[in-house]
């Protein structure tokens, strides 16, 4: 587990976020408030536009009688436009990231990572502090040493 590491605050830019995600190369950071507590997480995939969303369009619809029906859900183009549109790292960040405790297993850890597609992964506390990171090669060098 990485125990040095970089966060952002929720209120935080976006190009402060660049520039610490360049300065440090890091695939993600976490997003922390007031005494340490992890509120979200922005990697890279979020971003990102994949091709399929770079073109923001609205879902399908029908107009009938002067009213809109839409055939596909708002919610996922609602969130394609808040992070598109993101000012702040609030705006961007993923809620409620999964995480794993000290005293979750690397054998866990790693299928979590897994199933997930996920490159890392932060540990907190019972009371939901950031503790560190653990990543596939924190992962895998457990599995290895366990052996």
């Amino acid at each position: 587990m990485e125990t040095d590491i970089v966060s952002v605050g929720p209120q935080q830019d976006v190009q402060t976020l660049l520039k610490l995600m360049r300065e440090h190369e890091l695939p993600g950071v976490p997003v922390v408030e007031d005494g340490n507590r992890l509120v979200g997480i922005v990697t890279e995939s979020d971003l990102v536009m994949r091709d399929e969303e770079a073109d923001l369009h609205l879902p399908h619809h029908i107009d009938l009688l002067g009213g809109v029906i839409f055939l596909e859900s708002m919610k996922h183009y609602e969130e394609r436009l808040r992070r598109g549109l993101a000012s702040t790292v609030a705006d961007m960040m993923t809620a409620d990231p999964i995480t794993v405790s000290p005293e979750t297993s690397a054998h866990d850890a790693g299928r979590i990572i897994a199933e997930r597609k996920h490159n890392r992964l932060p540990v907190v506390d019972s009371e939901g502090r950031l503790l560190g990171m653990v990543t596939r090669v924190d992962v895998l060098a457990a599995l290895v040493a366990a052996e």
